[in-house]
């Protein structure tokens, strides 16, 4: 794309930005505004409790705040939304004081009981559906579908947990001793801390908290820093169906905050598990902080998603996917398609085609309609994408398209494709924005070990009609991530299966499937109904 293509209007002056390490991803504390009211573009907030100034603390059922006044800022223009006074550490506390006696209560209540409650949520965000997903594309800057896509996935995880909340299952196991019964037991944890990550502001705290909710665990949520009217917005929401159905309000415990706040929750004892969804540098120390306390840790971080191509695929379809999971969200999904791996035999038709695409992208304000590449969240991000361009050029990328930033008062950037090889280091990194990686190879194994060679493993795609090579693709030989698909982009999961990733993406799993046994604290329970003491193992003991 050339600068010239775009709409975008002229630069005014750039906020100032402070990045900190532990803000989750590529955060950065929010610019400070004084004096706002609500411009006419914003007054629908006021639809879901946002107001022009707003207490960022959801402690024991009253809105509270102490600690610093921060804005939220929209990425297209840099220009502020509201204020938020972010909680203090005793702020904290004192939510956190009230979220332990009311997990109390809270997880004596039936499972399916807890199951309703979660199902109540989700209709309280289905009649609130378009005001969340504009907010939360208006926050964030992801095109409007995937604002309304984001928060339909909490509705769907609500849904999903309903269900769950009558399969919470254990096992009932045959003992070896007569008169013996062994099964297991599933009761919740208590309290379950989540910390979410700009990108997807909503999405990430449904997987986590609709499955903690029905397995009896009260939540303790740490927003992104810099979307914080979302995490206010769908607190109330939250907050509004436990006070309808007469349950104590700290069951669902939020705070906006940054580093201090994120901190406490890692440092907690009162938490035996901590979600966390970020960078692997901060997901690490978060979990060496976890760990020193023997707290336990449900990590997702940073992705480097390949696609493969093979000489038999449908081009077409390959095309489009591509065009999906690089571009989409800005390149700022953890499972954005960063390399992007060609049969030799098929590449030039694949590169001529995908360039011919990327000319079709509208650029713009994420809110209107046709726009398919907002702006990137932060001043920083797009900082980051310049150097980041640096590097590649630095290491003997051929920037094929994009390769530059829009002047312009937003954060907007080209999409980039950049031809490279395999074996620059720039390729194993993470770059956080809509810069695709293309990559030639001569046969499946290659592509393979390609795909396995970065400290990443999130997600990974591969198109082809052969089911040799499909079989073989996601066999104990194949791909070594945790989301495997076929002839699908590597973005767009379904909630269904569980989410997340090895080697440097954690090994957390979240969501669909199984993911719930994390959630809660196993017990293997023997009992002897009968009058004699057999040992196992026919141990003979007196």
């Amino acid at each position: 794309m050339r600068p010239t293509q775009n709409p975008i209007k002229p630069t005014s002056s750039p906020s100032r930005w402070h990045p900190h390490p532990w803000l989750p991803h590529h955060f950065c504390r929010i610019t400070v505004f004084s004096d706002m009211s609500f411009a006419k573009e914003y007054e629908f907030l006021t639809e879901i409790g946002i107001e022009p100034r707003n207490s960022g603390s959801f402690v024991n059922g009253s809105w509270k705040g102490s600690g610093s006044v921060v804005s939220s800022v929209n990425p297209a223009n840099n220009k502020p939304i509201a204020e938020v006074v972010e909680a203090s550490s005793q702020d904290y506390e004192e939510g956190m004081q009230a979220c332990i006696e009311a997990s109390k209560i809270w997880m004596k209540l039936p499972a399916p009981k807890r199951g309703e409650i979660v199902r109540q949520i989700g209709d309280a965000l289905r009649a609130k559906l378009e005001y969340l997903g504009r907010l939360l594309s208006l926050e964030m800057g992801k095109i409007l579908p995937e604002g309304i896509g984001e928060v339909q996935e909490v509705i769907d995880m609500c849904d999903f947990a309903v269900g769950l909340s009558r399969q919470l299952n254990g096992s009932v196991i045959p003992s070896e001793r007569p008169n013996h019964m062994m099964l297991e037991m599933w009761n919740p944890l208590g309290v379950v801390g989540v910390i979410t990550a700009f990108n997807f502001p909503c999405a990430v705290l449904g997987w986590n908290a609709c499955i903690a909710l029905v397995c009896g665990n009260c939540v303790v949520w740490k927003g992104a820093p810099t979307t914080p009217l979302i995490t206010i917005a769908m607190t109330k929401l939250v907050g509004e169906v436990l006070e309808k159905n007469k349950l104590p309000a700290a069951i669902f415990t939020s705070f906006c905050g940054g580093a201090e706040i994120g901190q406490a929750i890692a440092k907690d004892t009162r938490i035996p598990l901590v979600s966390f969804t970020g960078s692997s540098k901060v997901g690490l120390m978060v979990q060496q902080t976890v760990s020193q306390r023997f707290g336990k840790c449900l990590l997702e971080l940073s992705g480097n998603n390949a696609l493969i191509i093979m000489d038999d695929a449908d081009i077409k379809l390959a095309v489009r996917s591509v065009l999906f999971a690089a571009v989409g969200t800005a390149g700022q999904r953890c499972t954005t398609c960063r390399r992007l791996l060609v049969h030799e035999t098929v590449y030039d038709s694949v590169v001529d085609q995908l360039l011919e695409a990327y000319k079709q992208v509208k650029i713009g304000d994420p809110l209107e309609k046709g726009t398919l590449l907002g702006p990137l969240h932060t001043r920083v991000s797009r900082e980051n994408f310049e150097k980041g361009i640096k590097v590649v050029k630095s290491q003997g990328g051929k920037i094929l398209t994009g390769g530059s930033i829009i002047e312009s008062e937003g954060n907007f950037v080209q999409p980039t494709i950049v031809e490279i090889s395999p074996s620059a280091d720039v390729v194993k990194e993470e770059l956080f924005g809509p810069v695709l990686y293309v990559l030639k190879f001569k046969t499946f194994e290659e592509a393979v070990q390609i795909n396995n060679s970065v400290p990443q493993g999130l997600s990974s795609s591969i198109f082809t009609r052969s089911p040799e090579v499909i079989f073989k693709w996601i066999g104990p030989q194949g791909s070594d991530c945790g989301i495997v698909n076929v002839n699908i982009p590597t973005n767009g999961a379904e909630i269904g299966g569980a989410f997340g990733g090895e080697k440097g993406t954690g090994g957390g799993r979240e969501a669909g499937s199984d993911s719930w046994k994390q959630y809660m604290r196993r017990s293997t329970c023997t009992i002897n109904y009968g009058s004699e003491l057999p040992l196992a193992q026919g141990i003979n003991f007196g």
